[in-house]
């Protein structure tokens, strides 16, 4: 004959396995820890060193699983989102605007672009970007790819770009003005060289840029000089660092965290690549002015003639 369990044996018994649980809980695993911040220059906005580019994340074909992409990115750490009006022809941003939802918009420091150098264009983009992205205000908005010779003088001439940034901010619309550009570092020299506050500055920086019309050795010092918010991109040269075997992934993004940048964009496409890098910015370890050297004397050869940043100007 089966011996009936008695109610209160029976709790006892549940007991013993909740605190034999609880303590298998106590034993699991730490948290990872969580990706560095640092302040974004004068913005005084604390960021994670890794942003997410919004260009490559609207490069997933799948609408719903590049906005599932950027809200992973944000749950696991990465609190500085980059985007522009030109990406994708607007998709880029409205997949963004998307994710942003449902809280995950105040949980970062978001950034876009105008690629417009007049007042009345980029006023124009910013509505446009303002509607996809959802949201009333831009944290930071900033003239896109300035390339070409002509083009500092245009945003800075009256009825250019800046009345708009000046329009913008004062209307309440966006926080924080900057300029980007990969092409030639003389082009963000003359930007730097006007009275204009600007907040932020977007440049290449890896270990490829000291070799050749280096952004690094001209306009990084410069922006400092301005406690500007220095915002590294072309991290890999367009992938062309790791694709060359110049130096690993770990390393060449360890480089560019060891200088005096504060956020590092970059492209990710998928799950794998998110994770990968989010490790790389939780496990980043200072990098030495010596070692620094040794790296660059490594890296001399293959950045010499800039032929593996093929985004800077060919000819000047």
């Amino acid at each position: 004959m089966t011996r009936p369990i008695r109610r209160r044996t029976c709790l006892a018994g549940l007991a013993g396995v909740t605190v034999l649980a609880s303590d298998r809980r106590l034993w699991a695993a730490p948290a990872p820890p969580p990706i560095p911040q640092r302040v974004l220059g004068k913005t005084l906005a604390k960021v994670s060193i890794l942003g997410l580019g919004g260009a490559h994340a609207a490069r997933v074909k799948d609408d719903g699983q590049a906005v599932d992409l950027i809200r992973r990115a944000v749950d696991m750490g990465i609190t500085f989102l980059d985007n522009a009006w030109l990406y994708a022809e607007g998709r880029a941003e409205q997949l963004m605007g998307r994710a942003l939802q449902g809280g995950y918009g105040e949980k970062v420091f978001l950034m876009t672009k105008t690629t417009g150098r007049d007042k009345a264009s980029a006023l124009k983009q910013l509505d446009d970007s303002l509607r996809r992205l959802k949201v009333d205000v831009i944290d930071l908005w900033q003239a896109h790819q300035v390339t070409e010779k002509d083009e500092p003088g245009q945003i800075l001439a009256k009825g250019g770009a800046i009345e708009a940034f000046d329009h913008a901010r004062k209307a309440g619309k966006v926080r924080f003005i900057g300029f980007t550009g990969h092409r030639h570092p003389e082009l963000h020299m003359q930007l730097l060289a006007s009275d204009y506050p600007w907040d932020t500055v977007q440049m290449p920086v890896n270990v490829l840029d000291p070799h050749f019309r280096s952004f690094a050795r001209t306009v990084l010092p410069k922006a400092q000089a301005k406690a500007m918010g220095i915002i590294a991109m072309k991290t890999l040269a367009y992938g062309n660092i790791v694709k060359k075997n110049v130096v690993p992934v770990r390393e060449a993004l360890s480089y560019v965290w060891s200088q005096p940048v504060d956020v590092l964009v970059s492209g990710i496409e998928t799950i794998e690549q998110l994770q990968a890098n989010v490790q790389a910015a939780r496990e980043f370890k200072w990098m030495e002015q010596d070692e620094q050297q040794k790296l660059l004397a490594r890296t001399r050869e293959a950045g010499h003639d800039g032929k593996l940043e093929t985004f800077k100007a060919p000819q000047w």
